[in-house]
C-alpha cells in the first residue's frame, strides 16, 4: 500500500463534515461486482480515534446490521478490547473491502485494488497515530505483500507517520485458541503504545 498521504492535523482537527460526505460518496460505490451480492456497504464502527482497527471484509452479520465486527469474531474481539480496557467508544474500526464477499470468502486481489482509494481517503480523513491489522490480508494491505502474519505478527512496523501492528483475525482465534495468547501480548502492547500516546 503506498503512503495514504498523511497531513499535518491533530485528532481534535478531525474534518467530520467530510467524514460524513466520504461516507455518502462510499456508500454510492459500483466500482466492482460485490455490491450487487451484498446489503449494504459496511463502513466502520467505534468513532474517529487516534487507534484505528482494520480487518478484511464484512461477514454475513456484518452485512446485516451494517457494522463491522459484530459476528462470532466480533464478539471475540470486543471481549479482546476489554481485556486492555478498551471499547468501540474508543477506537475506529473499519476494513479493507467494504462489501461482504459471496460465503465470507476473502476479497480477491481486483476487490481490494477497487476498494482501496475509500480506504485511503478513510486513512486521510481519521489521520490514526496505532493502526492494528486483523488478519493477512490487512497486514498484507496496509504494510506491505510480503507479510507473513504467523512470522511477523507482534512486530510493530512504521509506515506513512502510523505505528501499525499486525495481528491474527479474531475469527482464526475461534478455529485455534492457541492463538488467543499471542494477541493478548499483542493487544497489551498496542494498549501501552496507546497510552503513551495520550499522554504526550
Amino acid at each position: 500500500m503506498e503512503a495514504w498521504g498523511r497531513k499535518q492535523v491533530t485528532f481534535f482537527d478531525l474534518p467530520g463534515q467530510d467524514l460524513a460526505v466520504w461516507e455518502q460518496e462510499t456508500k454510492q460505490c459500483r466500482r466492482c461486482s460485490l455490491r450487487a451480492g451484498c446489503r449494504q456497504v459496511v463502513i466502520s464502527d467505534g468513532v474517529p480515534s487516534r487507534l484505528m482497527l482494520v480487518g478484511e471484509a464484512p461477514g454475513k452479520e456484518e452485512d446485516r446490521l451494517g457494522k463491522p465486527f459484530v459476528g462470532a469474531a466480533g464478539q471475540l474481539l470486543d471481549r479482546i478490547l476489554a481485556a486492555v480496557d478498551l471499547s468501540r467508544r474508543e477506537v475506529y474500526i473499519t476494513n479493507v473491502v467494504k462489501c461482504r464477499p459471496p460465503g465470507n470468502r476473502l476479497p480477491t486481489t481486483e476487490e481490494v485494488r477497487l476498494c482501496m482509494p475509500f480506504l485511503k481517503r478513510q486513512l486521510e480523513l481519521i489521520q490514526p497515530a496505532i493502526i492494528v491489522c486483523l488478519g493477512a490480508l490487512a497486514s498484507q494491505t496496509m504494510i506491505d505483500q510480503s507479510v507473513r502474519i504467523t512470522r511477523d505478527r507482534g512486530t510493530w512496523v512504521e509506515k506513512s507517520g502510523a505505528r501499525i501492528m499486525p495481528t491474527f483475525h479474531p475469527a482464526a482465534l475461534l478455529r485455534d485458541p492457541g492463538k488467543k495468547k499471542p494477541v493478548w501480548e499483542d493487544f497489551k502492547a498496542v494498549r501501552e503504545e496507546y497510552d503513551a500516546l495520550v499522554s504526550r
